[in-house]
């Protein structure tokens, strides 16, 4: 059996489970929520293959209840009755820490399902961080930065080499230590299953082809705020665009089965007067799906660097939101009318807030530092406040606070 590695939603899980009844882990496939939930349920029921569980969700749910606590309900969308079993049962019992559940398809909504406010704490979870597998020392924190604290480090460690595997084999559990060749076959069998198997079982006809498409449409998209228009053109081919509602129809599968996690538009009040761009810019939510649904690997990306580093940036993306998400953080991006742009804005409250930009060759920092200054002045600091954090984000080198107050953070430091 394969050595469990700590992950960022252990203590996340551990404090929700401290105040609420029922915690909901929610994320994609094979992203480590079981693993992590089984090591702080004392029940577990396995839904997706325990048969006689399923049945006992209508013909006897005490005997699921009356089990030492927490108990785990592991894919309970495939039960979605469990859901207000379980909701009921923390009203009679009033405490915290009762239930876990999780789930990697989000079931529609049904107006037989009662809100769970008051109950159950939503806990989003993804594939790992260059943290959590090991790849980053996380010597420079984003807790720290976003804290206003200096931080440095030293990212040499993570060879250009390394760096790029890291992009086509993910943050995936189960392939933590694989080889490029093994992780591409688990990679390309486990998109072929959310084509053939997920994406139907969530209870409408797709067409498999039109699916295809898209996700390797969205993979040329990634870090792009890619209209649908456009998308639905790429999907249709020379049949021609296929329907808005049709392409609707296929990003909402994407979404409810946590394969896609784009990055709304940060619109502050600006002293410029250039119109704020409000479309999402598009990413999965590991940076190795792009590459597998295009069919590339280390090879393929380190001879078109544009490419790598749309890719890089998702990578950087995954990982500030995993390490944002324990301070209550969102990540956004921000683009205006004149073409200036900022890869990731991380928004804690109201007015605490760091930008930054997102370089795969450290060569470009120094113009990416100017730009972020730029960026920050434009913004009315009156209503916003100041930024806590300006940083650029790069492949390799030394992590550390420049003299204009921009912060260079390699990659394979940054950590929660």
């Amino acid at each position: 059996m394969a050595t469990y590695r700590p992950r960022i939603a252990d203590q996340e899980l551990q404090e929700r489970l401290g105040y609420i009844g029922a915690v909901l882990i929610e994320g994609p496939k094979a992203c480590g929520k079981t693993a992590t939930a089984t090591r702080h349920a004392q029940t577990v029921f396995r839904l997706d293959e325990d048969l006689a569980a399923r049945s006992l969700v209508t013909l006897d749910p005490r005997r699921l209840f009356d089990n030492p606590t927490p108990v785990l309900f592991d894919e309970w969308q495939v039960e979605p009755a469990i859901w207000n079993r379980v909701r009921r049962q923390v009203d009679d019992r009033e405490g915290p820490g009762l239930y876990i559940l999780t789930g990697s398809a989000t079931p529609n909504d049904e107006a037989s399902r009662h809100s769970g406010a008051g109950r159950f704490s939503v806990l989003p979870m993804r594939p790992m961080t260059l943290f959590e597998s090991g790849r980053s020392n996380g010597e420079m924190s984003l807790a720290a930065l976003l804290g206003g604290e200096s931080q440095s480090g030293l990212g040499t460690h993570l060879s250009f080499d390394e760096l790029v595997k890291g992009i086509v084999v993910g943050g995936w559990p189960e392939l933590v230590d694989a080889d490029e060749r093994r992780a591409r076959r688990w990679l390309r069998d486990y998109l072929a299953n959310i084509v053939e198997v997920d994406i139907p079982k969530l209870g409408s006809r797709r067409d498999p082809g039109n699916l295809r498409r898209l996700l390797a449409a969205l993979g040329r998209s990634v870090g792009q705020a890619t209209k649908a228009v456009d998308l639905a053109r790429d999907v249709g081919g020379e049949a021609g665009p296929i329907a808005k509602e049709t392409l609707a129809a296929y990003l909402s599968a994407l979404d409810r089965l946590h394969l896609t996690e784009n990055s709304a538009a940060w619109l502050p009040h600006m002293r410029s007067r250039a119109r704020l761009r409000t479309a999402e810019v598009r990413y999965f939510v590991d940076p190795s799906l792009g590459p597998a649904a295009l069919g590339a690997g280390s090879a393929e990306l380190s001879h078109d660097l544009h490419a790598l580093g749309l890719h890089f940036e998702a990578l950087v993306v995954r990982d500030l939101r995993a390490y944002a998400q324990p301070l209550d953080g969102r990540v956004d991006s921000w683009r205006d009318s004149n073409g200036n742009e900022v890869d990731a804005i991380v928004t804690i409250g109201p007015s605490q807030w760091g930008a930054f930009e997102i370089k795969l060759n450290p060569d470009a920092v120094d113009a990416a530092a100017a730009a972020l200054l730029r960026f920050a002045n434009s913004v009315d600091t009156e209503r916003h406040g100041r930024p806590a954090c300006l940083g650029v984000i790069t492949s390799t080198g030394a992590g550390g606070r420049r003299d204009d107050g921009v912060h260079v953070i390699p990659i394979g430091c940054l950590g929660p």
